[in-house]
């Protein structure tokens, strides 16, 4: 389990799979003390290990796993993370702007907002949290820090909310939602340790392996597709009538599309609406 959070799909796994041995990976130190505290009763079935999941190649290297049978990586924020407000990855509460998922070190949101030029930010809010208005928001987060620096998640949104068009706040959900994103993921890198984590994860799986990925935003989900759909497609020129075995696909997709949580879910967990699932398993071993 590459996010392990609270240990929910790990508590589940371990409860299913009788003879399993669990690797949690998680990067928030308080998660892994929590998670800890509800795997106990498995004993010595779990190893647990603070490390961001585009590490995972060192941590089987330092387990002396040369495979594994099935990876989990369920991205985005955990609900410890949501829920305690002074982690500051909220927008509907005053809270410190950290937002850093290890708390132990790194910049912090307010470091970002307070130090990077206004083309910088323009390009933060755009590409990590698509933000039609990012150019404009930069600009007035960097006339506000001239007058206070930022220090809470109460000052941004204020200013959010001063910076985008009526009548897009009506139609576009919250106005701070989309900077709020942006920030998190340039924060913790999420991307770059995203795209890392995926031939890597790939490459661990031993034949029939499986990798299973929760994605909770485009852009995350494009990039889990695109890896594999590529790992799942034949690398020989169409067209010849025996694809050679150096060029088969050494995957398949267990997944048509990326699936949904159907509304008897959602309605069960709120947090599960903007999940999407995509999962392949290895048929071959890599050359």
């Amino acid at each position: 389990d590459c996010t392990l959070g609270l240990a929910g799909h790990a508590a589940a796994i371990l409860d299913a799979s009788p003879d399993a041995r669990l690797v949690g990976i998680d990067r928030d130190a308080d998660a892994l003390d929590l998670a800890g505290e509800r795997l106990a009763r498995f004993g010595d079935r779990v190893t647990l290990v603070q490390a961001v999941y585009d590490e995972l190649p060192d941590v089987l290297a330092d387990l002396r796993l040369a495979r594994v049978q099935a990876i989990l990586a369920d991205l985005g924020l955990s609900s410890l993370q949501i829920d305690r407000r002074a982690r500051g990855f909220s927008y509907s509460v005053d809270a410190p702007l950290d937002m850093r998922m290890d708390a132990s070190g790194g910049q912090t949101a307010a470091d970002v907002v307070n130090t990077y030029s206004a083309p910088d930010l323009a390009r933060v809010l755009r590409v990590y949290g698509e933000e039609r208005f990012a150019d404009r928001i930069a600009r007035r987060i960097v006339e506000e820090r001239q007058r206070r620096p930022f220090e809470t998640s109460a000052q941004l949104v204020q200013v959010l909310d001063a910076a985008i068009p009526t009548a897009s706040k009506i139609s576009g959900g919250h106005p701070a939602k989309r900077t709020f994103q942006a920030l998190r993921i340039e924060v913790n890198r999420e991307l770059e340790a995203l795209e890392g984590l995926l031939p890597a994860a790939l490459r661990a799986l031993a034949p029939g392996g499986r990798l299973a990925v929760l994605a909770y935003h485009s852009l995350e989900d494009r990039l889990v597709k695109n890896a594999l759909r590529d790992a799942s497609t034949d690398t020989a020129p169409r067209g010849l009538p025996v694809v050679p075995a150096e060029h088969r696909a050494r995957f398949r997709l267990l997944t048509r599309g990326a699936e949904r949580p159907d509304q008897a879910e959602q309605a069960a967990n709120p947090r599960a609406a903007s999940a999407r699932l995509r999962a392949a398993e290895r048929l071959t071993e890599t050359p």
